[in-house]
C-alpha cells in the first residue's frame, strides 16, 4: 500500500480524505495558500506546505507548484478530491509523467466526460438514453435556433466544458435564444475558460438521480445505487437523499446497468458518478458523468456502509474492488445538508466573515464532514461550503427527524449560512411527502423564505440564549478562579510562615 499521499486540496474534502489515508496507515501531505496557513487540513497533516498566494490560480490551481511540492516530499500518489485540479486532464497526466500515481480515472476518460459534447457523442454510440438536443457545440447562431425549434421549447443552454449549472440557461422562446446564448457563452467562458455551449431538451418535471460507480483495473464495475439530488437552487444541489422517493426497484436496476455501462464505454477506473434527468413518466436520460468523488458521496457511505476514499486509494494501488454487485446491500435512508457561508435572504450571496460562536449538532446517526473551528475567518477566495450534515436512520421519516434535530443544534454565529434554509426544507410538507423534482425550490420559494424568517427568531433566541448561559459560566469560572488563587495565595503564605521564609 501507498506510505505517502499528497492531498491536493482544501477544506472539508482534504480533511475527509486525510482521516481515511490515516486509518489505513498511510502519511499526508496537505498544500495550502497564504489564506489557509492555519486552516483545520493543514493542522491535521503530517506534513504541509505552501503553494501560492490566496487566490485559487495562483495555489490549489497551480498543479506546477503542487507537483514540485509532491516531488520534494516524495509522495508516492495524489489525491485531487473534487473541484480544483480533480478533473484537469493535463494535471493528471503530469502526475503520472512524473512518476506519481492520480487517484482518479485514467486522462482520457477525464477528457471523454470532463467535455460535455464529447461525453453525449459517446454515450450515442451505446444503449443508453440521452436527452435529445446538439451533438456539437454552437457555431452558427441561426442553425442552432432552428434546432431548437425543431426540438420544441423550453430548451437548456448548458456549457460544453464544464458543469455546477455555470454557463447554463433555460430558454423558453425563439425571441430570447440568442441573447441567452451570448450570456451562457460567456459565464462558461469566465468559469471554465471554454465559452462553448449546446443545445439540450429541457425536460418536464425533471428529477436529478445519480448513480455511484467503482471500477477497478481488472474491468470489473459495479453501480452503489442512487443519490436524490432535486434540491437545488441556482441548478446547484443543496440536500441529496438515498434511496430516492421517486423510483421504483425495476427502474433503479435499468439505471444502475446503464451506470456500469456508462463507465465501461470510456474505460474508467476509480469512483465516479454517472447523473441522469429522469422525467415524470420515469423515463431516464443521461446527463453527465462526474469523473472524480462526489460533494454527497457520504450519502452512499452512509447507507452502504462502504468506505469511497478507502475503496479510490486501494483501485490506485492495482487491487481488485473489495465487493461484488450481488454483495452491495443497503441499509435504512440517509440525508445531506450542506451547509454555505451564503445568506438565503439575499438570493444566496457569498457571506465572508468570522465564525464568532460554533455549536456542531452530535448523536446517534449524524455525521459533520467540515473543516470549520471557532475564530476561522471564511474569505471570500474559495467555494462557499462550510461542510456537509449527514444523518441516518432506519427509514425516510425518521431520517427527516434526526435531520431537523440536528439542524435545531447546528449554531453557526459571524457569517450568514444554509442551516435554517436547509431546515425549511427539510420541514416542508412537500418534500417530507415526496416525491418532488428540480422546480421544488421555484415553486416553493415563497413559503420556504417565510419559514426561514420564523426559524431565524427561533435562532436568535437560543443565541441569547446560549451567550446568556456563555457568560453566567464565564462569570462562574471567574469567581472560583479568584477564591483558588486566594486560597492558594492563603495556603502560600501559611507555608511561608510554617517554613520559616
Amino acid at each position: 500500500m501507498f506510505k505517502k499521499i499528497l492531498v491536493a486540496n482544501r477544506g472539508e474534502i482534504a480533511l475527509r480524505v486525510m482521516r481515511t489515508c490515516r486509518e489505513m496507515g498511510i502519511e499526508v501531505v496537505a498544500v495550502y495558500s497564504e489564506a489557509d496557513r492555519t486552516a483545520p487540513h493543514v493542522l491535521f497533516a503530517d506534513e504541509a506546505y505552501p503553494i501560492g498566494a490566496s487566490p485559487s490560480s495562483e495555489s490549489y490551481l497551480n498543479f506546477e507548484n503542487v507537483l514540485r511540492v509532491a516531488r520534494e516530499c516524495q509522495a508516492e500518489a495524489i489525491h485531487p478530491g473534487y473541484g480544483f485540479l480533480s478533473e484537469n486532464t493535463q494535471f493528471a497526466q503530469q502526475v503520472t509523467h512524473a512518476g506519481m500515481v492520480f487517484i482518479g480515472p485514467p486522462a482520457q476518460a477525464i477528457k471523454t466526460m470532463g467535455d460535455k459534447t464529447m461525453a453525449r457523442q459517446s454515450m450515442l454510440k451505446t444503449n443508453v438514453p440521452v436527452v435529445p438536443g446538439t451533438e456539437e457545440a454552437i457555431i452558427d447562431l441561426g442553425d442552432a435556433l432552428q434546432i431548437a425549434k425543431n426540438i420544441g421549447f423550453p430548451v437548456l443552454i448548458k456549457a460544453a466544458g464544464g458543469g455546477g449549472g455555470k454557463g447554463m440557461r433555460i430558454v423558453e422562446s425563439a425571441e430570447t435564444f440568442n441573447e441567452s446564448v451570448g450570456k451562457a457563452q460567456r459565464e462558461s467562458q469566465s468559469a471554465f475558460g471554454d465559452g462553448r455551449v449546446y443545445i439540450e431538451k429541457y425536460l418536464e418535471e425533471p428529477h436529478h438521480i445519480e448513480f455511484q460507480i467503482l471500477a477497478d483495473t481488472q474491468g470489473n464495475i459495479i453501480h452503489l445505487n442512487e443519490r436524490e439530488c432535486s434540491i437545488q437552487r441556482r441548478y446547484q444541489k443543496v440536500i441529496e437523499e438515498s434511496p430516492s422517493p421517486f423510483i421504483h426497484a425495476e427502474l433503479r436496476a435499468q439505471m444502475g446497468l446503464a451506470a456500469v455501462e456508462t463507465a465501461r464505454s470510456c474505460n474508467y477506473v476509480g469512483a465516479g458518478t454517472v447523473e441522469f434527468l429522469v422525467d415524470k413518466h420515469k423515463q431516464f436520460y443521461f446527463l453527465e458523468m462526474n469523473t472524480r468523488l462526489q460533494v454527497e458521496h457520504p450519502v452512499t457511505e452512509m447507507v452502504t456502509g462502504i468506505d469511497l476514499v478507502a475503496e479510490q486509494i486501494r483501485i490506485a494501488f492495482g487491487r481488485p474492488l473489495s465487493i461484488r454487485q450481488s454483495e452491495v446491500k443497503t441499509s435504512g435512508h440517509a440525508i445531506e445538508c450542506r451547509i454555505y457561508a451564503e445568506d438565503p435572504t439575499q438570493d444566496f450571496s457569498p457571506s465572508t466573515g468570522e465564525i464568532l460562536m460554533l455549536q456542531i449538532p452530535d448523536g446517534p446517526g449524524t455525521r459533520f464532514d467540515g473543516a470549520i473551528r471557532q475564530g476561522m475567518k471564511v474569505t471570500p477566495y474559495y467555494d462557499p461550503m462550510l461542510g456537509k450534515l449527514i444523518c441516518w436512520a432506519g427509514d425516510r421519516e425518521a431520517a427527516l427527524n434526526r435531520c431537523e434535530r440536528a439542524l435545531r443544534e447546528f449554531y453557526i454565529s459571524g457569517i450568514e449560512t444554509t442551516i435554517q434554509f436547509c431546515r425549511a426544507v427539510i420541514k416542508h410538507p412537500v418534500f417530507r411527502k415526496g416525491p418532488y423534482d428540480t422546480h421544488f425550490y421555484k415553486q416553493h420559494k415563497d413559503e420556504l423564505h417565510q419559514s426561514l424568517s420564523t426559524s431565524n427568531e427561533e435562532v436568535l433566541l437560543v443565541a441569547g440564549a446560549t451567550l446568556y448561559h456563555h457568560k453566567n459560566r464565564l462569570n462562574q469560572s471567574s469567581k472560583s478562579s479568584n477564591q483558588n488563587k486566594a486560597q492558594r495565595s492563603s495556603w502560600f503564605t501559611t507555608q511561608r510562615g510554617r517554613e520559616g521564609l
